[in-house]
Protein backbone atom coordinates (compact mmCIF):
# COMPACT_ATOMS: atom_id res chain seq x y z
CA UNK A 1 0.00 0.00 0.00
CA UNK A 2 2.87 2.16 -0.01
CA UNK A 3 3.52 2.05 -3.35
CA UNK A 4 3.01 5.52 -4.84
CA UNK A 5 1.33 4.52 -8.54
CA UNK A 6 -1.24 2.44 -7.26
CA UNK A 7 -4.31 2.83 -9.31
CA UNK A 8 -6.85 3.13 -7.05
CA UNK A 9 -9.72 3.80 -9.77
CA UNK A 10 -8.77 0.16 -11.79
CA UNK A 11 -8.99 -1.40 -8.00
CA UNK A 12 -12.55 -0.02 -7.55
CA UNK A 13 -13.34 -0.91 -10.84
CA UNK A 14 -12.56 -4.63 -10.80
CA UNK A 15 -14.23 -4.56 -6.99
CA UNK A 16 -17.55 -3.53 -8.83
CA UNK A 17 -17.24 -5.90 -11.79
CA UNK A 18 -17.08 -8.76 -9.41
CA UNK A 19 -19.68 -7.32 -7.07
CA UNK A 20 -22.17 -7.07 -10.78
CA UNK A 21 -20.84 -10.40 -11.40
CA UNK A 22 -22.20 -11.65 -8.05
CA UNK A 23 -25.72 -10.56 -8.44
CA UNK A 24 -26.13 -8.66 -4.85
CA UNK A 25 -25.95 -5.13 -3.79
CA UNK A 26 -23.91 -4.26 -0.92
CA UNK A 27 -23.86 -2.29 1.54
CA UNK A 28 -21.30 0.44 2.08
CA UNK A 29 -20.84 3.52 4.74
CA UNK A 30 -20.02 6.07 2.45
CA UNK A 31 -18.28 9.00 5.18
CA UNK A 32 -19.37 12.26 3.17
CA UNK A 33 -17.56 15.34 3.56
CA UNK A 34 -19.74 17.59 2.01
CA UNK A 35 -22.72 17.78 -0.98
CA UNK A 36 -20.51 18.71 -3.44
CA UNK A 37 -17.96 16.14 -3.22
CA UNK A 38 -20.78 13.49 -2.54
CA UNK A 39 -22.72 14.48 -5.29
CA UNK A 40 -20.66 12.52 -8.21
CA UNK A 41 -19.60 10.09 -5.75
CA UNK A 42 -23.26 9.19 -5.02
CA UNK A 43 -24.06 9.30 -8.26
CA UNK A 44 -21.27 6.54 -9.03
CA UNK A 45 -21.73 4.08 -6.28
CA UNK A 46 -25.61 4.07 -5.60
CA UNK A 47 -25.59 2.05 -9.24
CA UNK A 48 -23.81 -0.72 -7.09
CA UNK A 49 -24.38 -0.11 -3.38
CA UNK A 50 -26.97 0.54 -0.75
CA UNK A 51 -25.32 3.44 0.81
CA UNK A 52 -25.68 4.80 3.80
CA UNK A 53 -23.95 8.09 3.87
CA UNK A 54 -22.61 9.19 7.06
CA UNK A 55 -21.58 12.72 7.88
CA UNK A 56 -18.88 13.10 10.48
CA UNK A 57 -15.93 15.74 10.82
CA UNK A 58 -14.67 17.40 13.39
CA UNK A 59 -12.85 19.51 11.51
CA UNK A 60 -15.25 21.88 10.57
CA UNK A 61 -14.70 24.18 13.54
CA UNK A 62 -17.99 26.51 13.26
CA UNK A 63 -21.21 24.92 14.20
CA UNK A 64 -22.41 27.12 11.91
CA UNK A 65 -20.71 26.02 8.81
CA UNK A 66 -20.93 22.14 10.15
CA UNK A 67 -24.73 22.26 10.08
CA UNK A 68 -25.06 24.31 6.81
CA UNK A 69 -22.67 21.73 4.97
CA UNK A 70 -24.78 18.87 7.02
CA UNK A 71 -28.39 20.05 5.94
CA UNK A 72 -26.28 20.69 2.05
CA UNK A 73 -25.81 16.68 2.40
CA UNK A 74 -29.14 16.11 3.65
CA UNK A 75 -31.05 17.69 0.76
CA UNK A 76 -28.79 16.52 -2.12
CA UNK A 77 -29.93 13.05 -0.80
CA UNK A 78 -33.38 14.17 -0.90
CA UNK A 79 -33.27 16.04 -4.53
CA UNK A 80 -30.62 13.66 -6.34
CA UNK A 81 -31.83 10.38 -8.15
CA UNK A 82 -30.59 7.36 -7.26
CA UNK A 83 -31.04 3.31 -8.47
CA UNK A 84 -31.11 2.63 -4.74
CA UNK A 85 -32.53 4.73 -1.96
CA UNK A 86 -29.43 6.66 0.23
CA UNK A 87 -29.89 6.84 3.79
CA UNK A 88 -28.28 9.93 6.13
CA UNK A 89 -26.93 9.55 9.37
CA UNK A 90 -24.90 12.40 11.26
CA UNK A 91 -22.06 11.44 13.58
CA UNK A 92 -21.48 13.73 16.98
CA UNK A 93 -20.35 16.99 16.52
CA UNK A 94 -16.71 16.82 18.13
CA UNK A 95 -14.16 19.98 17.19
CA UNK A 96 -12.80 19.13 20.57
CA UNK A 97 -11.41 15.75 19.17
CA UNK A 98 -10.01 17.28 16.53
CA UNK A 99 -8.33 20.40 18.08
CA UNK A 100 -6.46 17.74 20.13
CA UNK A 101 -5.16 15.70 17.18
CA UNK A 102 -3.82 18.40 15.81
CA UNK A 103 -1.63 20.13 19.07
CA UNK A 104 1.91 20.56 17.71
CA UNK A 105 1.15 20.48 14.27
CA UNK A 106 -0.69 24.62 13.54
CA UNK A 107 2.02 25.36 11.56
CA UNK A 108 2.41 22.65 9.39
CA UNK A 109 1.59 22.82 6.02
CA UNK A 110 -1.83 22.35 3.88
CA UNK A 111 -1.70 18.75 2.52
CA UNK A 112 0.80 16.99 5.50
CA UNK A 113 1.07 15.61 9.06
CA UNK A 114 -2.11 17.17 10.71
CA UNK A 115 -4.27 16.80 7.47
CA UNK A 116 -3.00 12.63 7.70
CA UNK A 117 -4.31 13.08 10.78
CA UNK A 118 -7.77 14.31 10.25
CA UNK A 119 -8.17 11.46 7.47
CA UNK A 120 -7.53 9.19 10.50
CA UNK A 121 -10.34 10.80 13.05
CA UNK A 122 -12.94 10.49 9.80
CA UNK A 123 -12.17 7.48 8.21
CA UNK A 124 -11.61 5.90 12.25
CA UNK A 125 -15.19 6.96 13.10
CA UNK A 126 -16.67 5.56 9.59
CA UNK A 127 -14.93 2.06 10.50
CA UNK A 128 -16.25 1.67 13.60
CA UNK A 129 -19.94 3.17 12.37
CA UNK A 130 -19.84 0.58 9.14
CA UNK A 131 -19.15 -2.04 11.87
CA UNK A 132 -21.38 -1.43 14.29
CA UNK A 133 -24.12 -1.18 11.50
CA UNK A 134 -22.99 -4.79 10.38
CA UNK A 135 -21.88 -3.00 6.66
CA UNK A 136 -20.62 -5.17 3.77
CA UNK A 137 -17.80 -2.19 3.06
CA UNK A 138 -16.94 1.44 3.99
CA UNK A 139 -15.11 4.34 1.96
CA UNK A 140 -15.02 8.08 2.13
CA UNK A 141 -16.05 10.54 -0.75
CA UNK A 142 -12.49 13.02 0.50
CA UNK A 143 -10.43 10.95 -2.59
CA UNK A 144 -12.38 13.61 -4.74
CA UNK A 145 -10.80 16.44 -3.99
CA UNK A 146 -7.77 16.89 -5.83
CA UNK A 147 -6.06 18.95 -2.58
CA UNK A 148 -6.49 15.51 -0.74
CA UNK A 149 -3.73 12.54 -0.73
CA UNK A 150 -5.53 9.37 -2.46
CA UNK A 151 -3.02 7.24 -1.78
CA UNK A 152 -2.85 8.41 2.03
CA UNK A 153 -6.59 7.84 2.03
CA UNK A 154 -6.32 4.45 0.82
CA UNK A 155 -3.42 3.39 3.24
CA UNK A 156 -5.36 4.67 6.30
CA UNK A 157 -8.64 3.08 5.08
CA UNK A 158 -6.65 -0.43 5.09
CA UNK A 159 -5.10 -0.23 8.26
CA UNK A 160 -8.56 1.14 9.49
CA UNK A 161 -10.65 -1.99 7.57
CA UNK A 162 -7.78 -4.61 9.04
CA UNK A 163 -8.96 -2.71 12.47
CA UNK A 164 -12.71 -3.50 12.20
CA UNK A 165 -12.36 -6.29 10.20
CA UNK A 166 -14.90 -4.61 7.26
CA UNK A 167 -13.42 -4.43 3.77
CA UNK A 168 -12.55 -0.86 2.72
CA UNK A 169 -13.62 0.40 -0.58
CA UNK A 170 -10.43 1.63 -2.35
CA UNK A 171 -10.75 4.50 -4.41
CA UNK A 172 -9.67 7.92 -6.20
CA UNK A 173 -12.87 9.25 -7.03
CA UNK A 174 -11.29 12.32 -8.70
CA UNK A 175 -10.26 10.08 -11.67
CA UNK A 176 -12.82 9.75 -14.44
CA UNK A 177 -13.71 13.35 -14.71
CA UNK A 178 -14.95 12.78 -11.07
CA UNK A 179 -13.70 16.12 -9.88
CA UNK A 180 -15.58 18.05 -12.97
CA UNK A 181 -18.62 16.24 -12.48
CA UNK A 182 -18.83 17.16 -9.17
CA UNK A 183 -18.72 20.94 -9.69
CA UNK A 184 -21.56 20.14 -12.66
CA UNK A 185 -24.05 18.25 -9.92
CA UNK A 186 -22.87 21.62 -7.56
CA UNK A 187 -24.26 24.01 -10.16
CA UNK A 188 -27.49 21.49 -11.03
CA UNK A 189 -28.71 21.80 -7.45
CA UNK A 190 -26.95 25.15 -6.72
CA UNK A 191 -25.22 23.55 -3.71
CA UNK A 192 -23.65 25.79 -1.44
CA UNK A 193 -19.54 25.07 -2.25
CA UNK A 194 -17.54 26.29 0.77
CA UNK A 195 -14.11 27.81 -0.41
CA UNK A 196 -11.80 25.97 2.38
CA UNK A 197 -11.79 22.35 3.81
CA UNK A 198 -13.38 23.26 7.04
CA UNK A 199 -11.08 23.79 10.00
CA UNK A 200 -9.62 26.90 10.72
CA UNK A 201 -6.28 26.63 9.40
CA UNK A 202 -7.44 25.78 5.74
CA UNK A 203 -9.78 28.62 6.39
CA UNK A 204 -6.72 31.47 7.32
CA UNK A 205 -5.10 30.11 4.73
CA UNK A 206 -7.02 29.13 2.14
Amino acid sequence: MNAPNINFQKMLDERIAEITASGRTPTLLLHCCCAPCSSYVLEYLTEHFLITAHFYNPNISEKAEYDKRASELRRLISEQPHRYPVSFTEGSYEPERFFEMAKGLEDVPEGGERCFGCYRLRLSEAADAAKNGGFDYFTTTLSISPLKNARKLNEIGAEESERVGVPYLFSDFKKKEGYKRSIVLSQQYSLYRQNYCGCVFSRNRG
